[in-house]
């Protein structure tokens, strides 16, 4: 029996395992000693192994941390997870090539002028990783807000790591990178709420009665469907310009990205109403001066 036994350990371990290993150890050798690289099925096979495991560790984790959470924060949060994702293969990676008995620091060290000029040159990428981490992280900027930047008023309907989609009053898309959010000042009209107060300005002729100007301006904004009523627009008498008595009206809308037809409306009736009242809206005069500088006529013969 002990014969026996001896005889199917022998088997194992000679024939089945050391099979095995000669299997698992194919692959590309490089080099001799401590600086040998030996890349073989076993090292890849490990290296998969790692890989699928981190994964699984890696949606447990995720599902733990957004169990709890709305949609809307489940978005953001994966847009952060899908990065921290990257760094994690990468360890993972290093640490599996370590263990295997790569020295690792060889590869590190032989590729430091690399990593140096790819940092140079993506260093734009990782401003806007960063900005977009930074963006999800404080709710800074949200789904739905409208911003201006650069001068263009447009409203988001995206955000991602990097970039940030918005819809221009043009109806055109427009990619904001997302360090632009961190770095550059950047008017949000729906941060705190979705009212906005508006202004339409106009100027009056000298001589107008104020007080029909006022009313006129006050009932051309509540006219408006889109001009909320709570709180009631109001008018500010602004200054005495060069050619006219110089009004604004201001009023509360919801929707701020659509204020340029809301305002446009609002001219309309007031151009009415004053043409109805005979209320003049006057053009920029000036007044010439000619002097003539004549010379004295001599009164010599």
């Amino acid at each position: 029996m002990q014969e026996g036994t001896e005889e199917i350990k022998e088997i194992i371990q000679e024939d089945i395992w050391g099979s095995i290993k000669d299997f698992l150890n194919l692959g590309i050798h490089l080099g001799e000693g401590e600086k040998s690289i030996h890349l073989t099925i076993g090292l890849l096979l490990l290296l998969i192994f790692s890989i699928v495991v981190t994964k699984v560790i890696m949606k447990w984790l995720r599902s733990l941390f957004t169990r709890k959470m709305d949609q809307e924060d489940k978005r953001r949060f994966s847009s952060v997870f899908k990065f921290i994702n990257y760094v994690i293969y990468l360890a993972v990676v290093l640490i599996t090539l370590s263990a295997a008995g790569i020295n690792i620091t060889l590869l590190i060290t032989a590729s430091a002028a690399l990593f140096v000029g790819l940092g140079l040159a993506l260093q734009e990428l990782f401003k806007d990783i960063l900005g977009g981490i930074f963006i999800i992280l404080d709710k800074s900027l949200q789904v739905g807000d409208v911003v201006n930047i650069e001068g263009r008023v447009c409203k988001v309907f995206e955000i991602k790591l990097r970039t940030t989609r918005a819809l221009t009053r043009d109806d055109k898309v427009m990619v904001i990178p997302n360090h632009k959010f961190i770095s550059d000042t950047v008017f949000n009209h729906t941060q705190n709420h979705s009212t906005t107060r508006e202004n339409v300005q106009v100027g009056v002729a000298y001589g107008s009665d104020v007080e029909l100007v006022t009313k006129i301006l006050e009932e051309a904004a509540s006219e408006q469907r889109q001009v909320l009523k709570e709180p009631k627009p109001f008018v500010l008498f602004r200054d005495f310009g060069d050619s006219a008595l110089l009004f604004s009206v201001h009023f509360f809308i919801k929707d701020s990205f659509g204020d340029l037809k809301i305002k446009s409306d609002i001219r309309y009736a007031i151009n009415t109403k004053f043409k109805e009242n005979n209320i003049t809206i006057p053009f920029p005069q000036r007044d010439v001066h000619i002097f003539q500088n004549l010379k004295p006529q001599s009164n010599k013969p």
